[in-house]
């Protein structure tokens, strides 16, 4: 099947994407580049971009309707990073793509970059700013009522964070998406059970978490969110049920390629030292 990328003006996009072949290396070139990002930049978040870049992998590998040529096609699916916070991963993704230089990732998190601590909609391929946790959801949820009254094509794919899950905010977009039943929704969970300030469990408990976004009437999967094939087969699927928004719940571990960062709340906010990036290239390099 036609990949989507670089594609003239006047072809017509196909439903799914063939892709990049091999999901694990493109997976492990991001973490590495954003590793690289962070660690150059003495800024954060690693442990949550780590946990989500199989997801980004997969959407952006597989499954998204874009062309990085024409950033603001207006038949495209549209993406939004809620946990904006981790942004560095996205950036890297975005140009692994080609929406812009790899050589601006060498800017990321400093003064005048274009690539700022949080995603910014300025940046080509990034859709709204956010960072501000339990905003993205409902951002999505205007996008997504827009196309469905204007009878446009694209999908909109959320992607959240469990901690900001805590946000009421999060849930009034849930109950509204349900209520209108945005079938042309997706939101993504990365259910990492780590939050800023401990375990998910112990500053917010969530559980039952998927019953909750049943009962507010979103068809919902759980799956294991760093299984590329596991991904995609259910990406392909959305949407689950008619007149639904899809919620995927992906079990995801914080810092997840680097054995010393996994599971660990101490890499919300640490920046790897030079010792540690280093461990943490090789590691990474090595990896099958």
């Amino acid at each position: 099947m036609q990949s989507n990328k670089h594609l003239p003006a006047d072809t017509h996009m196909p439903e799914t994407r063939s892709g990049t072949p091999d999901l694990a290396g493109y997976a492990r070139t991001i973490r590495i580049a954003t590793a690289r990002m962070i660690h150059r930049a003495k800024s954060s978040h690693i442990g949550s971009c780590f946990s989500m870049i199989d997801l980004l992998a997969v959407l952006y590998g597989r499954i998204l309707r874009i062309d990085a040529l024409r950033p603001a096609w207006p038949e495209r699916d549209r993406f939004i990073l809620s946990k904006g916070h981790a942004c560095a991963a996205l950036y890297a993704v975005l140009a692994e793509e080609g929406f812009f230089p790899k050589s601006w990732l060498d800017t990321f998190y400093q003064d005048g970059s274009a690539l700022g601590g949080h995603a910014m909609h300025s940046v080509p391929g990034v859709e709204v700013s956010t960072g501000s946790l339990g905003h993205g959801l409902s951002l999505g949820c205007g996008m997504a009522l827009t196309g469905r009254r204007e009878a446009r094509p694209f999908r909109v794919f959320v992607l959240l964070s469990d901690g900001e899950c805590d946000e009421g905010s999060v849930w009034e977009a849930v109950l509204f998406a349900g209520h209108h039943q945005l079938e042309n929704l997706v939101a993504i969970v990365d259910y990492n059970k780590i939050q800023s300030l401990g375990a998910v469990g112990h500053v917010l408990d969530l559980h039952p978490f998927a019953e909750k976004w049943s009962a507010c009437r979103w068809a919902v999967r759980e799956i294991d969110g760093h299984n590329p094939d596991e991904i995609e087969c259910v990406l392909r699927q959305v949407p689950f049920e008619a007149n639904r928004p899809s919620c995927i719940v992906a079990h995801t571990v914080k810092g997840k390629g680097v054995s010393f960062m996994e599971n660990e709340l101490l890499w919300h906010y640490r920046s790897p030292s030079d010792e540690e990036f280093q461990a943490a290239f090789a590691e990474l390099s090595s990896a099958s």
